[in-house]
Formats: structure tokens, sequence, C-alpha cells
């Protein structure tokens, strides 16, 4: 595996507890709900990407192409949204640590039912020992961060 990707893989990782924490100062510092937050969130990202798209020298003429899209596969923008409200509205509620290892331990358990399957024309991977060893560690890990401080006693 590529080890740039590996290491930008981990680096997105890093920065979602901030974003949820930057977005959070955000609404209190405007005075707005999570959804007012999340809003500018999309709408800075918006205006990023659009930068980016120019200066890299995409085909905007991809733009003439969306008539021939389903609906469905706009759905990203709908989760993304679900999730930078989501963790806006509950990170300064549960914690991010708890909040994180939460998303986590269900992203790894969905990633792991959507390789099985093949969702999306993904490559089928099997349900394999290892892999759900992997799988119970994570919930374990889940556990640990929420409750682990109750085995001191």
């Amino acid at each position: 595996m590529n080890s740039s990707l590996l290491l930008f893989a981990f680096f997105i990782g890093c920065i979602i507890p901030l974003q949820a924490l930057v977005n959070n100062s955000l609404r209190v510092t405007v005075g707005s709900g999570a959804v007012f937050a999340a809003f500018m969130n999309f709408l800075v990202g918006a205006i990023i990407l659009g930068v980016i798209c120019v200066l890299s020298g995409e085909k905007w003429s991809s733009v003439l192409k969306l008539d021939s899209i389903a609906p469905w596969q706009l759905a990203g923008g709908i989760l993304g949204a679900i999730f930078v409200f989501g963790t806006t509205l509950i990170a300064p509620r549960i914690g991010v640590a708890t909040m994180l290892s939460l998303v986590i331990a269900g992203q790894i358990l969905a990633s792991l039912v959507f390789d099985r399957i093949g969702i999306l024309g993904l490559v089928e991977r099997e349900l394999s020992t290892p892999r759900l060893i992997g799988a119970v560690l994570v919930v374990a890990g889940v556990l640990l961060v929420n409750f682990g401080d109750r085995l001191r006693s």
C-alpha cells in the first residue's frame, strides 16, 4: 500500500475531532445552533473545493452531465451533512473521545458489512477471523474509552 495514502488517512482521522471542536466553537461564538455551524462548515468547504477545482484544472463540463446521475448518487452530501451536524451537536455533550470512539466503531462494523457484500461495486472481502478479531478489539476499545475509568475501583 502507498504509505503516503496511509499517512493521509491517519491525518484525516486526527483532524475529525478538531473539526467538531472548531464547529462547536463557531456555534458558541455566533450563538447559533449546530445546523448553522454545519452549514458554515459546508459553505467554506464548498468555496475551498471550488478554488481547488479551478486551480487543478478540473473539467467544469461535467456540470452538463448532472442530469444523467441518479439522485441517490448525491447522498454523499446528505451523509456528510449528518456527520458534520451530528459531531457539532454531540461532541460538546458527550465529549470528543466518547463520540469518536462510537463513530469509529460504527465505521468499522459498517465497513465490514459493506466489504462483505461488495456494496456499490466494492470488491467483496470475506469476514476472516483476523478482521473479526480486529472489530472485536475496536468494540473493546470503545468500551474502555467510555467505561475504563470505572475499572480503577
